[in-house]
Formats: structure tokens, sequence, C-alpha cells
């Protein structure tokens, strides 16, 4: 059933997992936090990936295939797309001297949300008041941009890309709205998939809610949505990986954290300074992996160089 809408409504949350106080949370950021660890610090886990980890990364590249991971621009309104994209024609050709004729567009995104693929830079989450590496975030981000940890600072990022695709290896076609993921089903996950995530690497994950909206329609992503519990990161945390991302936005929804919203967010963001890639489509990667059985790739990464961005819509590319 839908509504009046036409859309589907919030499915009801199917459990977010345990429940963390919010000194449990503040033990546990204080437990991952890598502050102080890198000279460039507006670059974090970045600063992880060096040009052996690019070799061994383009090494993997075996058939050629090139798999792009960005959603459609999205300029429909819906329940998990409060801000629609703009795209309108500047130019039809008309209004200068022909041969040749030009046609013009302009395009513009409010894109921190729940319908655009983009990159979270480290000035984009502060916990605290606090920004990665300890930087007072009223200090750091005004009116007129970030001064500390914009987009700008990471430039592109190529490296080893792991999919850890949890439906695939749970045998289901998608977690349902408000599922938890834990760390042993992340280890789980790689013993089914044949893979591991080392130092430097750049975890995608895989939740199914792409597949779950073609077949039952749109949601109210930000209110239910399957991601990640937070005892999921201090194992992230020692792997040292570079980058996290997903098919939504890596956080479970309702949180378990009482009194913080995004908590995943908080964690690899502001204490691990781990850039967070939202809104992937893993289904023809998904697609891909399963029919040559490897789960690790060439990934990469080119946000959009924009000076005191907190991020960029992005369009990464696996290599296969």
């Amino acid at each position: 059933m839908t509504g009046d809408s036409g859309h589907a409504p919030t499915p009801p949350a199917v459990g977010e997992g345990a429940a963390v106080s919010r000194e449990e949370f503040d033990a546990l950021f204080a437990a991952v936090r890598t502050w102080g660890r890198w000279a460039a610090a507006d670059r974090g886990a970045w600063n992880r990936v060096t040009p052996e980890h690019v070799r061994r990364a383009a090494a993997l590249v075996r058939s050629g295939t090139v798999v792009p991971m960005a959603r459609p621009w999205d300029t429909a309104p819906g329940p998990d797309n409060s801000k629609p994209a703009l795209h309108f024609m500047s130019d039809l050709g008309d209004v200068e001297p022909p041969e040749p004729a030009t046609h013009k567009d302009f395009i513009a995104i409010d894109y921190h949300g729940k319908a655009v693929s983009h990159l979270d830079a480290l000035s984009h989450v502060a916990y605290r008041g606090q920004l990665y590496d300890g930087r007072a975030a009223r200090e750091c981000v005004d009116a007129g941009g970030a001064r500390f940890g914009a987009v700008s600072a990471l430039g592109p990022l190529v490296t080893k890309g792991v999919l850890l695709d949890l439906p695939t290896a749970l045998g289901v076609a998608w977690l349902e709205p408000g599922r938890a993921v834990h760390a042993e089903e992340l280890v789980a996950a790689e013993q089914a998939l044949g893979v591991t995530v080392g130092e430097g690497d750049a975890v995608l994950l895989r939740f199914g809610g792409l597949r779950r909206r073609q077949e039952r329609g749109a949601w109210n992503t930000g209110a239910a949505s399957a991601g990640l519990h937070v005892d999921v990161m201090p194992l992230l945390a020692e792997r040292g990986i570079a980058l996290l991302g997903g098919d939504g936005d890596s956080d479970v929804r309702p949180s378990p954290v009482d009194g913080v919203h995004s908590p995943v967010h908080a964690l690899a963001v502001a204490a691990m300074g781990v850039p967070l890639l939202d809104n992937l489509d893993l289904e023809a990667l998904s697609a891909a992996s399963a029919e040559t059985g490897r789960y690790a790739f060439l990934l990469l990464v080119a946000p959009l160089n924009i000076p005191g961005g907190t991020g960029s819509p992005v369009s990464p590319v696996a290599v296969l």
C-alpha cells in the first residue's frame, strides 16, 4: 500500500541494535580518535594511501570493466529527496550567431541528504563543537565556507576498494530499514565473500536499499534505514581504512545512541578522519562482483575542487 502521495510510507524499524548511552559513545569516540596523527590533518585518513597502495590497487585490474556508482541527478521530489537537484536549459542555441549553435544548461544541488551520491569532507561533521583533529568548528567554518577540512584539501583518491555486499553474504534480497549491522557480521561477510579489509582501503557497504526502493517504492530513509551499529567502528579503526561509503549513509536509523542522530558520521569523520561516500548505487557493482567472484577492485574517487566546500557531489568508479 502507498500513501496519498503515491510513495510507500516509512516502514517500521526492525531494531537498530543495542542501545548505547552518551557516556559509552563518548568513550568510543575517544578510543577510535586519530587526532594529531598527520601533518596534513585536513586530509585525515587519506594520508594512509601511499603510491604503493595505488600500485597494489592497480594490480587488481583484470578485465578492465569500469563500473560507475553514482545515482542519477534527481530532480524529482519524494520522501527520500526533500531537496531535489536543479537542472534547466540556459541556452537553446538561438541567442548567438549560428554555426555552430550551442546548447547550455544550469545545474545546482544541496547535496548533503539522502538522494545525491556525494563525499563528506572533514569539515562536514563536528561533535561537541569540534571537527576532526580537535579544531573548533566555530573558528573553522562560517558563511564563507570551511578553512579546515575542506573538500579541496582532499583531492582525488585512488586505492583498493572492497565491497562488503551484506545481502549477498546473508542470503537475502536486502536489509530491512532499521536493521543494524554489527562488527561480527562484517567479519562474517569478509569470509563469505573471500575478501579482507586492510590499511588504506575504501570500504563500500551494500545494504540493498536501492533494490528495495525499486521493488517497494520510496520511503523516508532519514527515519528508517539499514546501516552500521557503532560497535563496527573499532574494527574499521583497527583495520586503518581510508574511506567508508555505501548505498545509504552508513548510519542505521533510528540511531541507537541517545542524543546523537548520526553516530557513525561522528565517529568516522570527526574522530577517525575518514571521509564518507553517501548514497551510492552499488547494484551494478554487486552483480559484477558476484559474476567474477571478486569483491576487491581499483577505486577512483574525484570530488570537485571546491575551496571551502564541506563535500562534493561525486561519481566514483570501480575498475575490475
